[in-house]
């Protein structure tokens, strides 16, 4: 930690909210003569990389500035900003980070500036680069203002407005069946969140104030147990939609597999935490008898969401399915979200502790993953597991040694082996699932635990299985007299976008204490509903 004063850490927060923004509209401006470089699209591409670039280092710094060290200061607010904005509906702008928003707020910087950075030497085939960095600026500056408004009509504000720029990144610079399924992720999304600001109206106007901090640690008797359930039950479905939660996540495979690389990584790595995030800040403090009545719904849920999502990857995988390796990666989020959900289902520290974790370890690992696919896409023209394993003869351990490697060091740090980042996540939420909070049904929590247990197994099976397809066997189909195809290695360009992922998910599953001593006093707090 570095001695900050506050009002710098004020300043750097909504600088890290703003920039974006103000990026985005500088964006579509015509670049000045001196900036232009080779072409008006490299000099938008890198203003892109600049924008993304200082953003990550104002968010390094407040991490750098924020006080954990102090146990009272660790589980207050912190750079917080708090402005009137409209009185008539008591709407303040007020901004704040803590041990829970912290890590997504730099984990939203880190992906988007390596997107960023890689679309600078790989553009996307599509319309203007202009409008691509553009709908990235707008879309990092809704996901950042998620996390870091605490009032609950900036909070939806700011979870919609993530939406148009997913939608036309989808639509015009996707791949086959773009235009269908960016519709189908934006029915979803908007569907799920009409219902969801119901059930943010009933929490503001029920209790008063549309204020998080306040509504979590002040006693408010007009929000009774009926009226905490329909809260719960309305926000709950706008969430579930963009984390997904099975049954409504049928728009996830679809989104995944004809984005671009980097849509596919920012929908995977930041969108999906968006959800996960507002069960956690918004419902359980909030509404905690509303959530204790549908915690083991929404536990079931969950370890179907496990299961469903293990055998779909197995289905994609197996030999003659024609499965598409983006989709196998989508379907395998579902499970993986999962295990997010299993733990803010228990309602305890330690499985709330783990959902975060899971949280991180996914975004860092799956963004890794549609890196590397999209990489492999690239230098083969296809995703199909059967033409790669046969028809391209993509055994990438002899072709592309560096980037076969890579592909196998995040499937198994995906599947959750020990000492790597997504093995504490996982172990975490279905150790709260073993021993959930008072009022829960332990019996229901176990079987939840041990059917999430075997979806370990499961995940650990398909990935093996894609790893073996697409990694191992022979170099070429052709004949001895014939060479096999070039197949590039990893390139300079990919190995910096990529390397941060990497070393971050050894060493979070190496040093869990550097990401779990930030939650948990915030947790902690969050859970006793103490005074800030």
């Amino acid at each position: 930690m570095i001695d900050i004063s506050e009002s710098v850490m004020q300043f750097l927060l909504a600088f890290i909210v703003v920039a974006p923004l103000i990026g985005a509209v500088a964006a579509l401006l015509p670049a000045p003569p001196g900036l232009k470089g080779k072409s008006p699209e490299q000099a938008v591409l890198r203003h892109g990389t600049t924008v993304t670039g200082a953003v990550l280092i104002a968010a390094i710094v407040l991490t750098l500035g924020f006080d954990h060290d102090t146990p009272v200061k660790a589980q207050q607010m912190q750079a917080t900003t708090d402005i009137s904005w409209i009185p008539a509906l008591d709407v303040r702008i007020h901004l704040g980070v803590d041990g829970i928003s912290l890590p997504l707020l730099v984990l939203t910087a880190l992906l988007t500036f390596l997107c960023a950075l890689y679309s600078y030497f790989k553009m996307p085939s599509g319309p203007s680069p202009k409008a691509f960095v553009a709908l990235v600026l707008v879309l990092e500056s809704g996901t950042l203002a998620t996390f870091a408004v605490l009032d609950l009509l900036l909070f939806f504000l700011a979870f919609e407005m993530v939406l148009i720029p997913m939608y036309f990144l989808i639509a015009r610079w996707g791949g086959e069946q773009r235009t269908q399924a960016a519709w189908k992720f934006i029915l979803y999304t908007l569907l799920g969140s009409v219902v969801m600001l119901l059930g943010l109206l009933v929490i503001g106007i029920k209790a008063g104030t549309f204020d998080m901090v306040a509504l979590a640690t002040d006693n408010h008797p007009a929000l009774t147990t009926s009226v905490q359930v329909i809260a719960v039950l309305a926000i709950g479905i706008g969430l579930a939609v963009k984390t997904p939660m099975w049954p409504l996540h049928s728009w996830l495979p679809d989104a995944h597999t004809a984005a671009p690389t980097v849509g596919s990584v920012l929908l995977a790595g930041v969108l999906l935490k968006m959800g996960t995030y507002g069960f956690v800040r918004i419902l359980l403090p909030v509404t905690p008898d509303g959530m204790s009545t549908f915690a083991p719904y929404l536990a079931a849920f969950a370890v179907v969401g496990i299961i469903y999502g293990s055998l779909a990857c197995l289905a994609l995988a197996k030999q003659g399915a024609k499965g598409d390796l983006k989709r196998l990666i989508a379907y395998s989020s579902v499970g993986h979200m999962g295990f997010v959900l299993l733990g803010i289902a228990s309602m305890t520290p330690t499985g709330v502790n783990g959902a975060l974790f899971a949280n991180i370890a996914h975004g860092l690992i799956t963004g890794l993953l549609f890196f590397l696919v999209g990489a492999l896409k690239d230098r083969t023209g296809t995703t199909d597991l059967d033409t790669l394993a046969k028809t391209t003869g993509a055994a990438l351990y002899g072709r592309a040694p560096r980037l076969g490697g890579l592909l196998a060091f995040a499937a198994v740090a995906s599947l959750g082996l020990p000492g790597l980042a997504g093995f504490w996540g996982e172990m975490l939420a279905l150790f709260g699932a073993f021993d959930p909070a008072d009022g829960l049904s332990r019996p229901a929590f176990l079987t939840f635990m041990a059917i999430a247990a075997f979806g370990t197994l499961l995940t650990a099976a398909y990935m093996l299985v894609v790893v073996r397809r697409v990694c191992m066997g022979e170099t070429s189909q052709h004949s001895p007299q014939q060479e096999s195809p070039e197949l590039a290695d990893v390139r300079t360009y990919e190995f910096a976008a990529w390397t941060p992922l990497v070393v971050l998910t050894v060493v979070a599953g190496l040093w869990p204490k550097a990401l779990l001593g930030l939650t948990d006093p915030a947790v902690q707090q969050l859970l006793s509903g103490g005074t800030r």
